[in-house]
């Protein structure tokens, strides 16, 4: 209960941005010239994109994130956020657990950030910058853990 409100709040902006970026990158359906670079997920379903009904609705996503990236930003922020949280109520008494799943999701962001850090856009810079801010909150999140079980130590071992 206490976490409530962060959770529903959370969720209403990932929803929100969601369809937003969705929205945002409906304009590839009128840049044809955009598809060969764009249309990823269309490629994987279709092969070659020739016309609009070819077009997955993921591409939407990625068409957003290239040239108008704040709701696909809001998006990852908020189920980078979703996860902390849920991390945090299900294992905050289990210290070990989540120190070893933050660590994990730190080398996931950080790998994002590096796989997308050679991006001709500008905007591929901004989604490098995020995960790589995220990864490095995963990573003093599971210091901090680390030190709280340190510290516990401590306090038994002075008994």
């Amino acid at each position: 209960m206490k976490y409530t409100v962060q959770y529903l709040v959370a969720l209403m902006i990932l929803v929100i941005s969601t369809f937003a970026a969705w929205y945002e990158g409906s304009a590839i359906r009128e840049n044809s010239f955009e598809w060969k670079y764009s249309a990823v997920f269309s490629k994987w379903f279709n092969g070659e994109v020739k016309s609009v009904a070819d077009i997955s609705q993921l591409d939407h996503f990625i068409y957003a994130a290239k040239f108008s990236p704040v709701f696909p930003v809001l998006m990852v922020c908020s189920v980078s956020y979703l996860i902390i949280l849920g991390l945090y109520t299900l294992l905050r008494k289990n210290s070990k657990t989540m120190i070893v799943i933050s660590l994990m999701l730190a080398i996931l962001y950080v790998f994002l950030g590096a796989l997308i850090s050679e991006s001709p856009t500008i905007e591929g810079s901004v989604f490098t910058i995020v995960f790589t801010a995220i990864g490095t909150l995963h990573l003093i999140l599971s210091l901090l853990f680390f030190i709280k079980i340190r510290k516990e130590k401590e306090i038994v071992e002075s008994y």
